[in-house]
């Protein structure tokens, strides 16, 4: 079982790995922005929340302390975590589907070749970027009733009140720049060139898709 990486290569898959499972992981946590309600913590992601407040047959306002996703996609509370949860959606989806081909090509020989690697690169560098405009258009939803039951009424865009910044918003943004600046320029080197025979035999059969002579020449 043979590999088409080079050293770097090897790195660059397995940074590619971790960056993609930080984002993706970072994504589904509802550790985005902490703060508390009603003397219990509170937290929120794009699409997800830990405790929320309900009320109880007596109509009584309670804090039930359970995370789940909200009931819809228009539930979501405003409009920039809505762009926010596809757009960063998407990035994370192309960390993983690059980070796989990376570790699949640690195992399959002629996976991936020098331009190959290159075009992989592309990939992660446009899904760091949707990841990072996802993390810029986060706090502009800070000003939603929502956010503002938990952070006070000082909450507003780019203004946390009385609340603060998750460690899955940080892991995410750290994610998105780790793929965008070390993945992108890793990618350059990681696949190997081609072996110069293969690449004979190649540009002759692309020439002459059925030229048997040309086959057995290359043979001899």
């Amino acid at each position: 079982m043979g590999s088409s990486l080079t050293l770097v290569g090897a790195l660059w898959a397995f940074l590619s790995f971790l960056t993609a499972v930080a984002s993706s992981a970072s994504y589904f946590m509802p550790c985005w922005l902490v703060g508390s309600q009603m003397g219990k913590p509170v937290s929120f992601g794009t699409f997800r929340r830990c405790t929320y407040p309900t009320r109880t047959e007596e109509r009584h306002l309670v804090m039930v302390e359970e995370c789940g996703r909200y009931a819809s996609f228009g539930a979501i509370p405003s409009l920039s975590w809505q762009i926010c949860t596809v757009v960063t959606g998407i990035g994370c989806a192309l960390l993983l589907l690059v980070a796989l081909a990376a570790i699949l090509g640690c195992c399959v020989e002629e996976l991936i070749s020098r331009m190959m690697g290159r075009f992989m690169g592309a990939a992660q560098f446009v899904g760091g970027l949707l990841i990072s405009s996802g993390c810029a258009l986060y706090p502009l939803g800070w000003n939603s009733p929502e956010i503002q039951q938990t952070c006070g009424n000082a909450s507003n865009q780019f203004r946390l009140g009385t609340c603060r910044l998750g460690w899955a918003y940080y892991c995410m943004g750290g994610g998105a720049a780790a793929a965008m600046l070390i993945c992108t320029w890793l990618s350059c080197f990681a696949g190997k060139h081609p072996k110069p025979v293969m690449l004979v035999k190649s540009i002759m059969q692309s020439a002459n898709p059925y030229g048997v002579e040309l086959e057995c020449c290359l043979k001899q």
